[in-house]
């Protein structure tokens, strides 16, 4: 074995101490013993055991009362215990409160090595997982967090700090900037990176549907509603739920999530029993919250319950000394995905990115390197690979309205009607857009 795995025998029978104790020294595990549940615990606060077999029947304190003691401790500990009296009700009670299994006196050897053998499986298992754990962050670096800049290591030294609070977050920044990444990376480096990160993209929503998918409902809430669905804040428990757009959410949402926030609880759709929900909130938009409350689009108490702590994210244009680094990252990301040669970028394509205002910012750039990957046939990206040049609108439209209908169909076209990549160069949200294509009645060339 890499490691003697440990064994603690309790029983108040020296002959059965002794017993497994020679047993298990043979086979090379290292042993201890203890003749009662109070001697076992006295071991226990100084020194751990991978496997701890405890005598059911025992003076004072019993067995299944010591596994309970052990099981509050250290939720992970391998208790198997022995009894010369099984019965259904004490291997159930013994299972229920925790213990990995049983076995009975007279012990069958044969039972006994198998036992021991699947215990030992799951101590490996045990640590294996610990040891994933802790690998983690490193395993799970977060794309795109990339940047040498003042203002990007600003944020990092505030995602590292806010990281380690269990305060609400809001993430402010214009559309492309990153803020889900941070929300993540936030999320990853927290004492909650374990448990689950929960992302809702509120914008997207109508209110029906976002109450339906934050609260979840009852089978038979309203029409469609088949079965019982959880919602966002129940799946976050112990975890954190990042909402997106926040701005974007009804004052009768504001109104319902102030109440979420301060009680942590919360009724499902259709329902009547109050669900509890350990969570923590990030949240991310790309307006001016305080000039939202000034105008009283946006209630002031919910701003200061989410705006406990402010990370505001630069646009690119704002951190040009990154985007070599940023266009390295992409180059790779997508030759390795599209299964293609490494390619580099020619020095005057690059000076040309850095010359670019970038209205979409990170996510402009992203979409600029996958499609001169795409597109072009050398070794390099050109500067001819690159869409580099800026929309002009030509229109003879005397209205403001007539002007921004051609306007908003120059960037859709533009963008082949990626409603994302529009959105975020025209600064607005999708439901905003789907809203303007509605009223415009805009449809994509045939």
């Amino acid at each position: 074995m890499a490691k003697k795995i440990s064994i603690l025998i309790v029983d108040d029978e020296e002959s059965v101490r002794d017993s497994l104790f020679n047993w298990f020294t043979e086979d090379g595990y290292r042993v201890e013993s203890a003749e009662n549940a109070k001697k076992a615990l006295t071991m226990l606060e100084s020194e751990s055991f991978d496997i701890i077999l405890a005598d059911i029947k025992m003076p004072g304190m019993d067995g299944l009362e010591m596994l309970r003691r052990i099981k509050s401790l250290k939720p992970d500990s391998i208790v198997i215990v022995m009894t010369a009296f099984a019965t259904v009700d004490t291997a159930v009670k013994a299972l229920k409160d925790g213990a990995f299994d049983y076995v009975t006196k007279p012990f069958d050897p044969d039972d006994l090595t198998h036992l021991i053998r699947n215990a030992t499986k799951q101590v490996s298992l045990t640590e294996e997982n610990e040891t994933l754990k802790k690998k983690i962050i490193s395993l799970e670096n977060i794309e795109d967090l990339i940047g040498n800049s003042e203002a990007m290591k600003e944020v990092l030294r505030e995602v590292e700090s806010v990281a380690q609070t269990n305060s609400s977050v809001i993430i402010t920044g214009e559309s492309g900037t990153g803020k889900e990444l941070i929300a993540r990376a936030i999320h990853a480096n927290s004492p909650r990176k374990f448990f689950p990160f929960v992302n809702v993209h509120c914008g997207a929503l109508t209110e029906s549907l976002l109450e339906s998918e934050l609260f979840g409902h009852e089978k038979g809430a309203f029409t469609g509603a088949m079965y019982n669905r959880k919602g966002r804040f129940e799946m976050a428990d112990n975890g954190s739920i990042f909402l997106d757009e926040i701005a974007t959410i009804s004052a009768k949402m504001q109104v319902e999530l102030l109440r979420v926030l301060e009680t942590k609880s919360f009724i499902r759709v259709g329902g009547n029993k109050e669900i509890n929900s350990d969570f923590r909130v990030i949240c991310a938009t790309n307006r001016d919250l305080k000039s939202m409350v000034e105008k009283g689009t946006f209630r002031e108490d919910l701003f200061y319950r989410l705006n406990v702590m402010n990370i505001k994210l630069p646009p690119l244009r704002e951190r040009l000394e990154d985007i070599p680094l940023l266009v390295d990252y992409f180059i790779s990301k997508y030759c390795t995905s599209m299964n293609r040669q490494l390619v580099a970028i020619e020095s005057s394509a690059l000076k040309r990115l850095q010359e670019f205002n970038f209205p979409g910012n990170i996510r402009e750039l992203e979409n600029m390197i996958e499609r001169a990957i795409v597109v072009g046939n050398g070794k390099k990206i050109t500067v001819r690979d690159l869409p580099l040049e800026k929309a002009v609108v030509t229109t003879s439209a005397e209205s403001l309205d007539e002007f921004e209908k051609v306007f908003i169909l120059q960037i859709l076209t533009k963008y082949n009607w990626n409603i994302s990549r529009t959105a975020s160069a025209l600064k607005v949200d999708r439901v905003t857009l789907y809203n303007k294509i509605k009223k415009y009645d805009l449809k994509p060339a045939t």
